[in-house]
């Protein structure tokens, strides 16, 4: 129903009216479901417009999973690169522009940074525009960690005989960096990937969260964070904070997976 002050949308609950679920249920069809209602069945319950929060919650993780994959695949690629020529050529000119633009990147706080790049996307862009654009946004703030990490590996592998060997044979210095030195960094890489996604989301979350990134109609974990950031929403409407569970559970689940990752493909681990 519409406020009558505020002329604004509002979902009004109607206590007279239950719906009893039912495990098993069969339907009219005679269907057999795991759980059901004769009536309509919310597991988690509804927004403040009455829309079903378990089903916006499993879109919103379609847009949120994306932007962190995606994007820790442009980082992953800027880092890794950047990262094994700049501990190639240690010293020289190309490593000491690739550490400074590494400082610079890092010399900003991360979220005021964030903050900046996303408000300044012009308004009354396309939400798939946007979507690309804090991709990117994110993956060009994040490279530099990796990137270094990667140097420090690329400067301990450098000097190894297998390297040495390399340019014996004549092999030029981008098949060294190619074939030699970057797939010795495939462990280190995979676990700062897995732990990158979750900055990805986290970033993306926390943009949306303060309004500056994926606007609606698209849905994100962010955007339905947004709806529960008042104090007055969460006494009247506590569930809507069950957004924050798949989030907490994604941050555990990969760290799980790159501590396995790391085992896995890590020559010197038993």
């Amino acid at each position: 129903m519409r406020n009558p002050e505020t002329l604004e949308l509002e979902f009004t609950p109607d206590s007279n009216r239950t719906y009893t679920m039912y495990l098993f249920y069969q339907d009219k069809k005679g269907r057999r479901h795991l759980i059901g209602s004769v009536g309509p069945m919310f597991v988690l319950g509804t927004d403040r417009m009455g829309r079903d929060l378990l089903s916006r919650i499993i879109y919103g993780g379609r847009v949120s999973m994306t932007v962190g994959l995606v994007g820790v695949f442009i980082s992953l690629i800027l880092g890794s690169i950047l990262g094994t020529a700049s501990g190639y050529f240690g010293g020289s000119v190309v490593d000491i522009f690739i550490q400074r633009l590494i400082e610079v990147l890092l010399a900003f706080p991360t979220i005021p940074l964030w903050m900046a790049l996303g408000a300044a996307l012009p308004p009354g862009l396309h939400p798939i525009v946007v979507f690309f654009g804090i991709t990117v946004i994110l993956a060009l703030v994040g490279w530099g960690n990796l990137a270094r990490q990667v140097r420090g590996k690329v400067l301990a592998y450098r000097e190894q005989e297998f390297v040495m060997t390399a340019r014996v044979a004549g092999g030029n210095h981008w098949h060294i960096i190619i074939c030699h030195l970057l797939p010795g960094s495939y462990s280190h890489i995979i676990v700062v990937a897995t732990l990158s996604i979750l900055g990805m989301i986290i970033g993306e979350t926390t943009l949306s969260f303060l309004c500056l990134g994926i606007p609606p109609p698209m849905m994100s974990w962010g955007v339905l964070l947004e709806e529960a950031q008042r104090v007055t929403v969460l006494l009247h409407y506590p569930w809507l904070i069950f957004p924050a569970i798949p989030i907490l559970s994604v941050v555990i689940s990969l760290n799980f997976l790159g501590d396995a990752f790391r085992g896995v493909t890590d020559p010197y681990s038993d």
